[in-house]
């Protein structure tokens, strides 16, 4: 089962782009999600767990 942690980017509108922490290239490109598969209270910066096919908060700066 895959499981890793990301960071909200952006948010742009019905979306979010989500980076992957563990991803050390600088090239990657971010991970457009729509926000309807997220946590309501997410906002720029909030570290996201992704297990289990789910996405939970782990803390918001």
């Amino acid at each position: 089962m895959l499981t890793c942690t990301y960071i909200v980017e952006k948010i742009d509108g019905d979306y979010a782009m989500l980076k992957r922490e563990d991803e050390t290239e600088a090239n990657t490109e971010p991970k457009m999600v729509a926000r309807a598969l997220l946590p309501p209270e997410i906002t720029e910066g909030t570290r996201l767990l992704y297990e289990y096919l789910q996405y939970s908060v782990m803390d918001q700066r």
